[in-house]
């Protein structure tokens, strides 16, 4: 199976977070699963570094590099995933959140999640 990260989820993963639950943890970890994190996350993380967020204090060129050397595929944004957007649901307004659901639905994965918002949408999404 093939799945999408959401931001916060490649971030706990990468920090080992204490709520990143064993399952999920063993789900990460199996060697059937694909994973892959979209360029907007790592473009999400170095706009809210920019704007001295504190939950966002990643250096985003270290984020990208250990995703990328822990086997997780790099997803661009196309226009095909952007023209996407405009059929979503209002139900969330992040544009970032926004661009991931459509990348999934576009590339028919499954977007793992732990907002609860982002489960609210059609297709595949799976919240953890």
């Amino acid at each position: 199976m093939k799945s999408l990260l959401d931001t916060q989820l490649g971030l706990w993963i990468l920090l080992d977070h204490p709520k990143l639950k064993a399952k999920v943890h063993a789900t990460l970890m199996a060697p059937e699963n694909q994973f892959a994190f979209s360029v907007s996350s790592i473009w999400e993380i170095a706009i809210k570094r920019a704007l001295r967020r504190s939950d966002f204090l990643y250096d985003p060129r270290v984020i990208r590099r250990r995703l990328i050397d822990d086997g997780y595929e790099e997803m661009p944004v196309l226009g095909r995933h952007v023209v996407e957007v405009d059929s979503l649901p209002p139900i969330h307004k992040d544009p970032f959140d926004r661009i991931l659901i459509a990348q999934a639905m576009v590339e028919g994965i499954t977007l793992l999640t732990a907002d609860p918002v982002i489960a609210r949408y059609p297709g595949s999404i799976r919240k953890v």
